[in-house]
């Protein structure tokens, strides 16, 4: 009887990043542009392999953020999105990728750096549409990242990341608006918001004139869950709606 010889398959791990923010009202995704093979020249998300094999996953993650980007790590949400490991994904060779959702307010434009030649910000649209082509599988990346941050925003307290430090209710109500891509009815988002308990607290008796009357500031609350929820519109209810009218 003859003792097979088992060995480890070699495997190189890699984090990717889906960075997002609003400019002007809409939902962006940040992107590279590869300076090295493969897929020189593509658009790309954000990463890189680990730096020795003592560096912790996170720590990558948020080093990459600062190398690939120029972007302080230190104020951006960031938490762990998914794992991709499909045999095929990097010519390369066995690459397992642990990708992770990045979140800020207003970031700055990017700079590239380390194996980016370009770094810039792109409609999310652009991205889940295949108008932008990605490298890897990295628009499969990216599509979760959004889907985890629009599904997010329902139960959790995910929103308040895209504002900056105190904000509006209106400034609130235009994250979820660029997030999930649809318009929602300000009455009705006011009285929701308002009746998720610990979401958004008054930041005293501070008020900001966005052109018409002064509008009260709010900031997150300690509330990380949503107890009422605030559930997603129905994709193309308004369509089906007109149809049905009209039948």
């Amino acid at each position: 009887m003859h003792d097979d010889v088992w060995s480890p398959t070699p495997v190189l791990l890699t984090v990717d990043l889906v960075i997002l923010t609003l400019r002007e009202g809409r939902l962006h995704v940040l992107l590279v542009e590869r300076g090295e093979d493969p897929f020189r020249g593509m658009p790309a998300l954000p990463g890189g392999f680990l730096n020795h094999d003592r560096e912790e996953i996170l720590d990558a993650a948020h080093r990459e953020l600062s190398e690939e980007t120029a972007l302080t790590a230190g104020w951006v949400h960031l938490e762990q999105l998914s794992v991709y490991g499909s045999p095929d994904r990097d010519p390369r060779g066995r690459v397992v990728s642990v990708a992770h959702l990045a979140i800020a307010p207003g970031l700055p434009d990017p700079i590239a750096g380390t194996d980016a030649t370009d770094a810039a910000w792109v409609p999310a649209e652009a991205v889940l549409s295949g108008e932008v082509e990605l490298a890897f599988d990295h628009r499969r990346i990216a599509a979760d990242g959004i889907e985890h941050a629009r599904a997010k925003l329902e139960f959790s307290a995910l929103a308040t990341a895209f504002c900056r430090e105190s904000f509006t209710i209106a400034e609130l109500q235009q994250v979820y608006e660029a997030v999930w891509g649809t318009e929602l009815d300000t009455r009705n988002f006011y009285r929701k918001v308002q009746a998720a308990k610990g979401f958004i607290v008054p930041v005293g008796t501070d008020r900001r004139t966005t052109g018409g009357r002064p509008a009260r500031l709010y900031r997150a609350g300690p509330t990380t869950v949503l107890f009422p929820p605030l559930i997603r519109p129905a994709p193309f209810a308004l369509e089906e709606n007109t149809t049905d009218e009209g039948e």
